[in-house]
């Protein structure tokens, strides 16, 4: 996998942060278990994933959800930074199987990109957050890993719904504007 880095990429980590940062309220919250919500921030993670790579992925994650702990929460909850980061490096992976920018985003793309999003979402949040919760901050094991399930649950569902119409749309518009040509 070739990955470009360039002006482009840089371009796309910062408004990709920026919207991250904006939609870290925008979300409803699950009420079971404390501080887990659906988080439509997720699909604007999954799509600049999954259209610039695991780079500017990561830097999105770790950049925008960092920011946005400190500015609307007041402190940074790194446990749950990092795993975002993995998740984002997850589905940026197989970014140029997703076929988005050629216009091919259709029912195989579609198939892989969700079944690479509950892997990457099953990694951060089932597994790693949790684990993280306990080492950094002595949280109890059961309200982790709940806090994890539930925030896994919530996520393939948004980055699911959300990040795939936004891919979708992407993909149509993407194809349509890179097949102009010069005229003699």
């Amino acid at each position: 996998m070739k990955q470009k880095f360039g002006i482009k990429q840089v371009v796309a980590i910062g408004i990709g942060t920026a919207l991250f940062i904006v939609l870290t309220n925008a979300q409803v919250p699950f009420l079971i278990v404390p501080n887990t919500a659906l988080q439509s921030r997720v699909a604007v993670l999954t799509f600049f994933s999954a259209i610039y790579g695991p780079i500017v992925g990561a830097a999105i994650g770790l950049i925008g959800h960092a920011l946005g702990d400190a500015l609307f929460y007041g402190s940074i909850w790194w446990s749950w930074v990092f795993p975002e980061a993995i998740f984002a490096i997850a589905v940026g992976l197989f970014s140029e199987r997703y076929k988005v920018k050629a216009g091919g985003f259709g029912k195989k793309e579609i198939i892989l990109f969700n079944v690479i999003q509950v892997i990457g979402n099953a990694l951060a949040w089932i597994l790693l957050a949790p684990i993280l919760d306990i080492a950094i901050y002595a949280e109890p094991a059961n309200k982790v890993f709940g806090q994890g399930a539930l925030a896994f649950l919530g996520n393939i569902i948004v980055a699911g719904v959300l990040g795939t119409l936004l891919l979708l749309a992407y993909s149509k518009v993407g194809a349509k504007s890179g097949s102009l040509s010069k005229e003699d």
